[in-house]
């Protein structure tokens, strides 16, 4: 498995993978810094790990498939 097949803004699934590790960045900085009720605090540490957990599958996916090539022209 190469880190260079991360790489792939024609596949939606790397732009996904994006959107949910920033989001994951955020949820974990907005429970860091603000003071929270425990409920809401394990709330948004869950939909932290979550995204986090899913945006580790997208990258494994995307790590593991053979990155997409454009056809040559004729």
């Amino acid at each position: 498995m190469k880190l260079a097949r991360l790489w792939q803004p024609r596949n939606p699934a790397f732009w996904l993978m994006i959107v949910l590790n920033l989001l994951s960045t955020l949820l974990a900085w907005v429970a860091r810094n603000y003071s929270l009720t425990p409920t809401a605090a394990l709330v948004v540490a869950g939909f932290a790990v979550g995204n986090a957990l899913i945006g580790l599958g997208l990258m494994w996916v995307l790590m593991r498939d053979e990155p997409d090539r454009p056809a040559p022209d004729a």
